[in-house]
């Protein structure tokens, strides 16, 4: 260890003066008068110093070293300096700290100072041993772990993905009490008892949260954020976070899965979630890292792409691949199981005499009509140019007839809102009972149509022409 022998009398002999003059805070004064603390430096005397530290400093001998002092003592080190001289001001007999100093070849070394006025000179201060420790491995060691430190942190924090650091210890200590009596199947457990995963939910402590998290969650701060988690994780969140929590229960520390948040607005937001607890924090989950990823356009623009595969886009009721997916399903039940076949009349001499633009507002109207004398979730479907469909599921043939009678009362009060074309069907029905009987209706129900179809066209006085 560098060991040095000073003789700090000087100093007292400033000190003494300074509070003659009425100097009460030192450290005020040496932010006040800036050459007082030079005037300290420039009065240390060194009266000798041992081996080591002419090796440290790279000097040949004492007086080369306190030739140089202003180049080892330099202004950087002037805070920890002036510290010093504030302990011995307030009559402390020893005092420590740390900072640089500097070889006389300019390297830099960092330095634990401890020093202390040797007993029988503590009125005088002739006699001060200054022991220097270099701790400039260790420093250099800190500053690398802050820069390393500092370049993870502003890694996370501007992600331009929404990272959260969780605590799910809770959610573990849920699961050993559920295993402790006696539960063995988590996925049958939360079905039979939700509340359980919304307990998880409130378990979870949210430790951080970067800067993308609050904007996609629309949040002024972090703070806002962890006090409204209940209005993030709701609703269609909860069915998507059982899945990730029969996952841990089954031991898969990792995981992956597209879920719902909500922002502080009340926005449903699509998300595509990545987990996993952290290394280290396998026996706790003290430590979960969460990435989500915004998906919402490209949800959007599925659920709209699906749409307009299963939708007729002037009439905006289903079509006829929709239409034909409903019927295999209705395969299943309850029955009965009810078709309605309906059949626009007169479309043909519409388009012919008036336009395709004429034609097409008449088949608006019939898909209104539909809706509103069913309703909106029935299957109604457009499965042809002026034919439609209707899958009744759990409706009998007596009820089957009572959505004919609305249908062809709605068809009259439209047109009475409507100056154009008359709006009238040609409408057969079919019930089945059973899956095999389903089978046939379809066709039953058109065959019920067509008879309609030329009831309507003898009762006009002509054969039909469309």
């Amino acid at each position: 260890m560098s060991l040095w022998l000073e003789d700090l009398s000087a100093i007292k002999a400033l000190f003494d003066a300074w509070r003659a003059a009425g100097v009460s805070d030192v450290e005020a004064h040496f932010r006040d008068h800036p050459d007082a603390l030079e005037a300290c430096v420039a009065a240390i005397r060194v009266l000798a110093v041992n081996r080591r530290t002419l090796q440290l400093f790279k000097a040949r001998d004492l007086s080369h070293l306190t030739a140089n002092l202003d180049q080892v003592i330099r202004p950087d080190i002037r805070e920890v300096h002036a510290r010093n001289m504030a302990a011995l001001w307030a009559g402390h007999t020893a005092f420590s700290g740390e900072g640089p100093n500097y070889t006389l070849e300019g390297e830099r070394i960092d330095v634990l100072v401890n020093a202390r006025i040797v007993p029988g000179h503590e009125s005088d201060w002739r006699r001060v041993i200054v022991a220097l420790e270099d701790i400039s491995s260790r420093v250099r060691t800190e500053d690398r772990l802050k820069h390393s430190e500092h370049y993870a942190r502003s890694l996370f924090e501007h992600s331009p993905m929404s990272l959260w650091i969780e605590d799910f210890s809770g959610i573990r200590r849920l699961f050993e009490a559920q295993r402790a009596a006696g539960v063995t199947d988590l996925r049958a457990f939360v079905v039979a008892n939700p509340a359980f995963v919304v307990e998880c939910t409130r378990a979870i402590q949210v430790v951080d949260i970067n800067q993308a998290t609050l904007r996609m969650h629309g949040a002024r701060d972090k703070r806002e954020v962890l006090d409204n988690l209940g209005l993030i994780f709701r609703d269609k969140m909860l069915s998507h976070f059982a899945e990730q929590l029969v996952e841990l229960w089954e031991g898969r520390t990792s995981m992956q899965c597209e879920t719902v948040n909500y922002t502080l607005s009340g926005q449903e937001l699509s998300l595509h979630l990545q987990g996993s607890v952290l290394p280290g924090h396998e026996e706790t989950w003290a430590r979960v890292l969460v990435s989500l990823t915004d998906i919402t356009a490209r949800k959007q623009a599925e659920a709209y792409l699906q749409y307009v595969g299963r939708h007729d886009q002037l009439t905006k009721l289903a079509n006829r691949a929709h239409f034909d997916e409903a019927l295999k399903q209705a395969q299943e039940g309850p029955f009965p199981v009810s078709i309605i076949i309906a059949d626009m009349n007169g479309l043909k001499a519409v388009n012919d005499s008036l336009g395709h633009a004429a034609g097409d507002d008449l088949l608006r109207r019939a898909g209104e009509t539909l809706r509103k004398a069913l309703g909106e979730d029935r299957c109604i479907a457009r499965i042809g140019g002026d034919e439609f469909a209707v899958l009744l599921r759990g409706v009998n043939e007596v009820e089957a007839q009572a959505a004919i009678d609305r249908i062809e009362r709605m068809a009259g009060l439209n047109n009475q809102f409507h100056t154009g074309p008359r709006l009238s069907f040609a409408i057969g029905t079919s019930t089945a009972l059973d899956a095999v009987a389903l089978s046939r209706a379809q066709h039953q129900a058109d065959a019920a149509m067509y008879a309609a179809k030329r009831s309507h066209y003898r009762q006009m006085g002509y054969d039909r022409r469309g």
